[in-house]
């Protein structure tokens, strides 16, 4: 068979362009073949014609033409050929068994490692794990398709869209500030919440699985690499019951909290949330664990706290920007498999903290932390900010910053950027929806790497209206301040 396809390649020339995408040199077996298939690749990359005798030429030239059968071998493939009729069916099966031989290969060594006493089991789960991961990421290809069926698609999700009372196209967050510049997290979509240590971020999320799964009952997911199943939840029955972390550890509640605890936790029982603190998480485990919950339980959405304590075990690296990079590009695609968005928080370095002021305590995209890559892979990239954590109080127009936290969507794929301003309340680790909740827009550049402020001036009266600047800007749009 892949003789009749290698001498199908030299008697026809657009026969390569069918077999391009589903052949490579490694997928023939016989060497010869490789050698052979490999002529007819550079010729096509070069633009020079395919057949019998530039093959020959230019295999002479390269010093292969003994090692791929001589001329005589050459001659013979293309004499037993009538047509390439089938050649596509035939290569599908060459890359067949091209994998089957991977994958004897790969279970081959595995089982011959896992003899070995001195050989670390769980490592060697996780090479297995990333080892198998390579080979379906290497092999798993989709053809262009016809517009039609997206288009009906995309009219489907609109019309969906505006039959919801919320106007919301995704998820809801709980938060209405959020929800307004998103439209809820979109399916799909990765989303990168960063912010320095101390700034809330988990609290950010616990806040978020209280409003979505507690309270509005949508199944979520979350990846703790940092905390215990236990602290997490001690951490969110706090937030729900509106005790303080400080009682919630030591047990001194007063005879009303404890009235209040039993009271408002019966709104996390039976909550579909789903917690895993596995340490040290792979990409791979999590891709295994992810699909699982999806299928069992109907997760609509994965958190993962945080992305940089993640691992692509049993993989090499040259740095650990390459591995956090594998990282946030494995977490792109998930969600894109899933078809649910996931929620990945990041640490920021400390280039903040050398920044003066405000604005320059303010996040950017160039603090995150260890790869560019996660700035790249994102749909969707916010940051937490909280003037009071840096000692400012107090704004240049005299406003009070105390308890006030700043939720900047620095770069939205597919809407507008700004800052949404929320409440914070320390006590509890929990934020809220501001009562005159303010949202700030900013134009969407090019690079969307800057974060402009615009300030109430002192004589503005307070409106009614959470989002005083009108309807949120399309990207791109002026905005009259």
């Amino acid at each position: 068979m892949e003789a009749a396809v290698v001498g199908a390649l030299m008697i026809e020339q657009d026969a390569y362009g069918m077999v391009s995408e589903i052949l490579k040199p490694d997928s023939f077996y016989d060497h010869r073949h490789q050698l052979i298939y490999e002529a007819v690749q550079n010729l096509s990359l070069q633009q020079k014609p395919i057949d019998i005798l530039s093959v020959t030429d230019y295999l002479e030239h390269e010093g292969a033409l003994e090692e791929a059968g001589g001329p005589l071998y050459i001659m013979g493939l293309s004499e037993n050929v009538t047509s390439s009729a089938h050649i596509v069916y035939h290569s599908k099966i060459i890359q067949q068994k091209y994998l089957a031989r991977q994958l004897i290969t790969l279970s081959s060594v595995i089982q011959t490692k896992a003899f070995d006493s001195m050989q670390d089991v769980q490592d060697l789960m996780n090479e297995a794990e990333s080892k198998l991961f390579e080979l379906t990421q290497n092999t798993a290809k989709k053809s262009a398709e016809q517009i039609n069926p997206f288009i009906k698609e995309v009219l489907e999700m609109v019309q969906k869209a505006a039959a919801r009372t919320d106007g919301l196209s995704g998820l809801s967050s709980g938060f209405e500030g959020i929800d307004k510049v998103t439209s809820g997290w979109q399916n799909s979509d990765l989303v990168i919440i960063a912010a320095r240590p101390a700034m809330g971020k988990t609290a950010f999320v616990l806040s978020m699985i209280k409003k979505m799964a507690c309270d509005m009952k949508t199944p979520v997911a979350m990846f703790s690499l940092e905390m215990s199943n236990a602290q997490l939840v001690r951490r969110l029955m706090g937030n729900v019951c509106e005790i303080s972390g400080d009682k919630m550890r030591n047990g001194q509640l007063a005879p009303h909290e404890w009235a209040q605890l039993d009271a408002r936790v019966n709104n996390m029982v039976d909550a579909p949330v789903y917690l895993d603190d596995t340490s040290a998480l792979s990409i791979f485990e999590l891709r295994t664990k992810a699909r699982r919950l999806v299928r069992e339980h109907g997760i609509r959405m994965i958190m993962i706290d945080y992305l940089q304590l993640m691992t692509a075990s049993g993989a090499n690296f040259n740095s650990r920007q390459e591995e956090v990079s594998l990282i946030s590009r494995s977490l792109k695609g998930l969600a894109k498999e899933l078809n649910i968005p996931i929620i990945a928080l990041s640490q920021l370095n400390r280039g903040v903290e050398s920044r003066e002021g405000n604005e320059g305590k303010r996040p950017q995209l160039s603090d995150l932390r260890e790869s560019g890559a996660i700035e790249q892979d994102a749909d969707i990239v916010c940051f937490i900010h909280r003037p009071e954590y840096y000692g400012i109080t107090i704004d240049e127009n005299n406003h009070d910053l105390k308890g006030i936290a700043e939720f900047i969507i620095a770069k939205h794929r597919n809407g507008a950027t700004g800052i949404v301003k929320m409440k914070f309340r320390h006590e509890f680790a929990r934020f809220e929806d501001m009562h005159e909740t303010q949202y700030i827009p900013v134009p969407a550049g090019d690079s969307g790497e800057t974060i402009a402020s615009v300030a109430d001036k002192d004589e503005a009266p307070i409106s009614d209206n959470p989002f005083p600047f009108g309807d949120v800007p399309a990207p791109g749009d002026s905005v009259p301040f």
